[in-house]
């Protein structure tokens, strides 16, 4: 049977090149290799592409072969240096390994759609999109979806500190893994959290702090046909969810615990589901996305963000979700790589 050719990238410059490797090692580990035909193009923390042997330590170490994804459809893949003279490598699918800033906002999904090679995930819009959570709010709200109350703060802005209840979260409004955020409590915390948050992003989203559960839902497929994994809440000691932000998280959280099942009542499970699914929808996601939400004690599910490349390590919440919903990850990145070759599951 002759093999698919997938470039799988990874790796990346931003804050999330960490969480990224990790996550190409539990796909490395997961991809059939009767079916597919890897091809690891690794990205350096500065910036440099590699073909590699895939995401094992050291390989950023100066191993494998200079390589650009072509935009030149007559290519429809890989230009590899070798011996001073560039050859081709031409793939079948992408599957795009990468979160956070120039991974999953838009850039690397340009360049896709450019190249013309199908790949996995949202297209342009909805990845950029969704990782804009203001504009996100802004569309979800349009569609009825309950989001925080929310106030956005430019570079060359500023915001009253006496015009704001307390608490409210900080954070970047263009990055993840809960880099740069942080929870104010007072008005002379807020400057401080602003300029932690700018670390990150020159745009910052302000939000007043809603009280309820943290609640995920992961959802798999393209437009009306969608599944959608098991429903998980995070149980918090202290603080807020950062898993990825600590020294060892393969070993656990320090003051969190993700609940699979969650333990919520059937019909609040219901609700979250439907939301997910409503949110994915009206934000125009494809292939995968992960929807975290809030679920407040009188029932009410109020959107937190879209991740439209989850993390995917051993630890993460995405495949959690689905493997609770008999969908291992082997599974689910051959349902992936069908709808990027077909947009449609299997």
């Amino acid at each position: 049977m002759t093999r698919l050719k997938v470039g799988i990238i990874f790796g990346g410059s931003s804050e999330e090149h960490p969480v990224s490797v990790k996550s190409a090692r539990e796909v490395a580990r997961n991809l059939d290799a009767a079916k597919y035909e890897p091809f690891y193009i690794g990205i350096t923390k500065s910036g440099d592409w590699r073909l590699c042997d895939g995401p094992d330590p050291g390989w950023e170490n100066g191993s494998g072969r200079p390589v650009v994804l072509s935009p030149d459809r007559g290519v429809h893949g890989l230009l590899v240096l070798e011996q001073g003279r560039y050859g081709t490598i031409r793939l079948d699918v992408v599957l795009p390994v990468l979160h956070g800033r120039l991974g999953e906002d838009g850039a690397m999904q340009g360049l896709l759609e450019l190249s013309g090679i199908p790949y996995v995930g949202c297209d342009v819009p909805s990845s950029a999109l969704c990782m804009d959570k203001s504009l996100a709010y802004v569309v979800a709200r349009s569609a009825g979806i309950a989001t925080p109350e929310f106030w956005t703060v430019t570079a060359d802005e500023t915001i009253d500190p006496d015009s704001l209840t307390y608490p409210v979260f900080v954070k970047p409004a263009r990055s993840g893994s809960s880099f740069g955020v942080s929870k104010v409590s007072r008005k002379e915390e807020l400057h401080s959290a602003v300029e932690t948050a700018r670390r990150y992003d020159a745009k910052v989203l302000i939000e007043k702090a809603v009280v309820g559960s943290e609640i995920g839902c992961a959802v798999l497929g393209n437009d009306r046909d969608l599944v959608v994994g098991e429903v998980d809440r995070i149980a918090l000691s202290h603080g807020f969810f950062r898993i990825h932000q600590e020294e060892k998280p393969e070993s656990g959280s320090e003051n969190s615990t993700a609940i699979v099942p969650a333990d919520i009542p059937e019909a609040s499970r219901v609700r979250v589901r439907e939301t997910a699914q409503a949110v994915y929808r009206a934000l125009g996601c494809k292939g995968l996305s992960r929807v975290d939400m809030f679920l407040t004690e009188d029932g009410e599910v109020i959107l937190n963000e879209v991740n439209t490349l989850p993390g995917m390590t051993s630890y993460s919440r995405y495949p959690r979700m689905m493997a609770a919903a008999e969908l291992p990850l082997a599974e689910v990145l051959d349902r992936l790589v069908s709808l990027a070759l077909t947009g449609k599951l299997r």
